[in-house]
């Protein structure tokens, strides 16, 4: 591939793509809009990437579109195939790639850079080339190997428990030091000879990419989902440099921004610092206790026949969905139960957490599927205060984020986590599958206990359709 400048025609492309990207993060903003934005996005890709290939001397045009084809087949079974419950590992799964890639194009920059248009005259990587190469490959590697651990965190092939190595905050600092200290030294010293810095960045990047994510609890899942998302932004805007595309920058610092913006955002959704969920994320302290449901303490057990009743003489029902109910595929019966209600005159609303389930925007995305009016969601800020005049606090399949220890326990580990109120609503149901369970970060729940609460243990989908049975009896 030969660097060409670049015609005026082809970076006013570049910039209508851009503009289409910015387009696109607008509308996924908003469930309603999330459909339009996505539309956005496929025509600015599509844009960029017609105009790479017109204004670049491609040596396999061929190979090039049947790299495509397959990378779009292979994308388009997985998305009509994907189940919503697998969504947050498949998001994981997709990070990964982009920061393998922008490794392979960092790799290749290394390895032929006269192809790059990166040499100066005398035949060395410009250093500004291998400061953009060693960031890219260094980012790149840490999303991939990241990416890696919580992919099979996600899908339950590792342990959602943190795993914690001794001494593991002198082995993270002292790694990425040497990291950052590489890349200086590789952008100072003549790449001949010196070989060993760069391929030593690579290792120690996807070495540091598996020891960062290792430590964080699932509690601290959606977080993780979206700072890895801001690296792969980050990977591919340094690779863009490389490259000489504009187009890449631009998308690569938007997605970068956005996820950065959304990780910060979620942070204080969860009163934790940045750092706090990097440096070991919810249930790092091995001595903070409640790992283990307390079977002992009585309890009282509902069925939907209780769970129907008491909704229909409700005058509100505030509703709060978990991962169980993404597990349960029950989005769908929970909607036809909330049409059920609100015939009868309930009034029903949707109280969504900024962690619930295993990625930002879960739950959001399952009642959308299951065609929940949107204004019948609402965040936690906007409806916390409404659980004390509510009639029935309906949760199903949550648990973390309606636990009041986040309030009340100093040593649990999810203590200054904002909850819902739940505990102050009249009534509470509270569909699990066992009272043996206890949620992601492993913390046993209060509100199981309380004398308004009714357990209904069973798959959530099963109960749900069980009362919908009931109240249309």
């Amino acid at each position: 591939m030969e660097h060409a400048v670049v015609p005026a025609w082809a970076m006013l492309a570049y910039l209508v793509s851009g503009v289409f990207f910015i387009l696109a993060l607008r509308g996924l903003s908003s469930p309603a809009s999330s459909r339009r934005g996505n539309r956005f996005g496929m025509a600015g890709m599509l844009i960029a990437v017609v105009t790479t290939l017109v204004t670049h001397e491609v040596a396999a045009l061929p190979e090039i579109l049947g790299a495509i084809a397959i990378g779009g087949g292979i994308g388009w079974v997985i998305a009509r195939k994907i189940a919503m419950t697998d969504m947050p590992q498949l998001v994981a799964a997709f990070h990964s790639l982009v920061g393998l890639a922008a490794v392979l194009v960092g790799v290749a920059a290394y390895l032929n850079p006269e192809a790059f248009g990166i040499l100066d005259a005398n035949g060395e990587i410009l250093t500004v080339s291998r400061i953009e190469m060693g960031l890219g490959v260094a980012i790149g590697a840490i999303t991939f190997s990241g990416s890696v651990i919580a992919f099979l965190k996600l899908a339950g092939k590792m342990s959602g428990s943190p795993i914690l190595l001794p001494g593991r905050h002198v082995i993270n600092l002292g790694t990425l030091i040497a990291i950052i200290g590489l890349t200086a030294y590789f952008a100072m010293v003549p790449t001949t000879g010196t070989e060993w810095v760069f391929w030593t960045i690579v290792v120690l990047s996807f070495v540091i990419g598996f020891l960062l994510i290792i430590p964080i609890g699932g509690a601290d899942m959606p977080v993780v989902v979206s700072m890895l998302n801001s690296y792969s932004g980050w990977a591919a805007a340094a690779m863009g440099f490389t490259l000489h595309n504009s187009a890449m920058i631009i998308t690569g610092a938007l997605v970068g921004s956005s996820g950065a913006i959304l990780s910060y955002i979620m942070c204080k959704a969860m009163n934790r610092s940045f750092i706090s969920v990097i440096a070991g994320g919810f249930g790092a302290d091995a001595s903070s206790g409640g790992g283990e449901a307390k079977e002992q303490r009585p309890w009282k057990r509902g069925s939907a026949e209780d769970a129907a009743y008491m909704m229909q003489q409700a005058e509100s029902v505030i509703i709060v969905p978990g991962y169980g109910m993404a597990v349960a595929q029950a989005q769908h019966a929970l909607r036809e139960m909330a049409d059920l209600l609100k015939k009868e005159g309930v009034s029903v609303k949707y109280a969504i957490h900024p962690v619930a389930g295993r990625m930002p925007g879960h739950m959001n995305v399952l009642l959308a599927e299951a065609n929940v009016p949107y204004d019948e969601v609402f965040e936690l800020e906007d409806i916390n205060s409404e659980f004390a005049q509510t009639d029935v606090a309906f949760i199903i399949g949550a648990n973390d984020v309606v636990n009041p220890a986040a309030k009340t326990d100093k040593s649990s580990p999810i203590y200054g986590m904002p909850v819902f109120d739940v505990d102050k609503a009249k009534t509470v149901f509270f569909i699990k599958r066992s009272m043996g369970g206890v949620g992601y970060a492993g913390v046993d729940n209060d509100v199981f206990y309380m004398d308004q609460t009714m357990m209904l243990l069973a798959d959530a989908k099963k109960m749900v359709d069980d009362i919908v049975k009931a109240l249309q009896h």
